[in-house]
């Protein structure tokens, strides 16, 4: 087991959704005397995500299927989740994340539209197989220059 891994499904690597997703990953690394989770940025992955056999990808499913607990991040895009996201999650096979904790982190310009991407995210966290976290974690933009004091309030209050 690898144990904490951050996914973010922001495009645009060292994004602020992404930024909130290691800083919630390094809490719960904190919290349960974990090493510092391993950060996937779907976005660097490129083209690969498309490639029959690459290896970059194929590292990430790796890592997605032998975590311990998994922090899933994404903007909102089109009220849902980003499409490389999406498509990572795609190459996992049925129930690749059953047993697996996993925590959906949504960001949005509007908290109603952050709570109901969550929800998204979350049935297809729970389509996998995850154990997800209730509450999920939606933040709206105004706050994520506070994503280090989120994170920790979070992880804190998260009762499994």
């Amino acid at each position: 087991m690898t144990g904490i891994v951050v996914v973010s499904g922001n495009p645009r690597a060292g994004s602020r959704t992404s930024t909130l997703a290691i800083a919630v990953g390094e809490a719960f690394a904190d919290r349960l005397g974990s090493p510092a989770p391993t950060v996937i940025e779907v976005g660097a992955l490129g083209a690969g995500l498309l490639t029959r056999d690459d290896e970059a990808t194929a590292a990430a499913v790796e890592a997605l299927t032998t975590a311990n607990l998994l922090v899933v991040a994404t903007p909102t895009y089109k009220g849902s989740y980003t499409g490389l996201l999406k498509v990572l999650l795609d190459q996992l096979p049925n129930q690749a994340l059953a047993g697996k904790l996993a925590v959906p982190v949504v960001t949005a310009g509007i908290a109603p539209q952050a709570t109901a991407a969550e929800a998204v995210l979350r049935q297809l966290l729970v389509e996998l197989g995850a154990i997800v976290a209730r509450p999920g974690l939606p933040v709206v933009e105004a706050d994520l220059p506070e994503s280090a004091d989120i994170a920790k309030k979070y992880a804190a209050a998260l009762d499994w």
